[in-house]
């Protein structure tokens, strides 16, 4: 299998409300698709979407876009999803996601009710982003309505110093809180570990991943990682920080960088290979108002993978034509 064209589709893709992020708000997303063809005839593709403060830089997007293609192609040749072809299990249907509800401080009562009636078990919120005992009131206030198998997935993005985080999590014991990620501002193994112990939930690292040394996976701190493939430059480096994390007894969750559709099947693929029980970071595609491709659909809380081979993304005809006149 010899690839015999290469090219780079860019894309820009407005938002359909802000992201927040540690540097500001994200108005739109930017990146190009990486597009292989070999000489079977088929077109294996890839996601370049830098973005700093998701500490996603352009070689280690660069990185994800290329390996993602040339696992597609690979994938198709062997008449395998892209899933089955890297887990060497049968093929999955579907992932449980958790909706994404933005900050704390500007979640209203009518997106928290569409997610309920979307049918999402675990609702995303960020915190950290005002004062620990403002927000504290918010949560138990939106705890109260929730119905009982509801839970909420917390993100800090290294908000606290750590008599915040404890003040916080001390808050949340009696609280439907189903995990919190990224709790300290200058996160050490040893504090991690102080605030793990005794919580009912667990907590996670996700952009901290400095931290995953050798010495990190003998002694765990804490109960979750958070992994986003482009981070980490790949998806088969992706797999092996996911097999360390197992034979340490930590659960992994894949979420997405707020890629394109492109993207987002990756890291989809990445979540049924390694994780297909867990509830994945991977409902983000609504947040965007255009897309380059064919969207996994979403229902019931759930993520349905595509049934074709390989990655499974299939570039929209009208933005293909954009790219491609001729």
């Amino acid at each position: 299998m010899n690839v015999v064209a290469a090219d780079w589709l860019p894309y820009a893709l407005p938002l359909k409300r802000p992201w927040q992020t540690s540097r500001g708000q994200l108005l739109e997303r930017r990146g190009k698709l990486l597009r292989l063809r070999n000489d079977q005839g088929l077109t294996g593709w890839g996601d370049c979407a830098p973005l700093p403060e998701f500490g996603i830089d352009e070689p280690a997007a660069r990185a994800f876009a290329e390996e993602s293609a040339h696992l597609d192609l690979a994938a198709q040749s062997a008449s395998l999803p892209l899933h089955a072809w890297l887990s060497g299990e049968p093929n999955v249907a579907s992932l449980a996601v958790n909706s994404n509800l933005g900050a704390i401080s500007e979640l209203s009562e009518a997106a928290l009710q569409a997610s309920l009636d979307a049918g999402f078990q675990v609702l995303k919120i960020k915190v950290g982003l005002a004062a620990p005992a403002e927000e504290i009131a918010r949560l138990r206030q939106l705890a109260t309505g929730l119905p009982a198998p509801i839970k909420l997935r917390l993100d800090a993005n290294a908000a606290w110093s750590l008599p915040e985080a404890r003040q916080f999590l001390d808050a949340c014991r009696s609280l439907p809180i189903e995990g919190l990620e990224e709790p300290l501002r200058y996160p050490v193994p040893e504090e991690l570990a102080q605030l793990q112990a005794g919580l009912p939930f667990p907590l996670a690292l996700d952009e901290s991943c400095h931290l995953l040394t050798p010495a990190f996976f003998r002694h765990p701190p804490l109960r979750r990682l958070v992994l986003k493939p482009a981070r980490h430059g790949g998806l088969l480096k992706s797999m092996e920080i996911a097999l360390r994390a197992r034979a340490a007894g930590l659960e992994c969750i894949v979420t997405s960088s707020l890629e394109s559709s492109c993207g987002l099947l990756a890291c989809a693929q990445l979540a049924a290979a390694i994780a297909p029980d867990s509830v994945h970071g991977l409902g983000t595609a609504e947040w965007l108002a255009a897309d380059t491709g064919w969207t996994a659909p979403i229902s019931g809380g759930r993520l349905y993978l595509p049934e074709s081979n390989g990655l499974g993304f299939v570039i929209a005809e009208d933005w293909a034509k954009a790219q491609d006149p001729d």
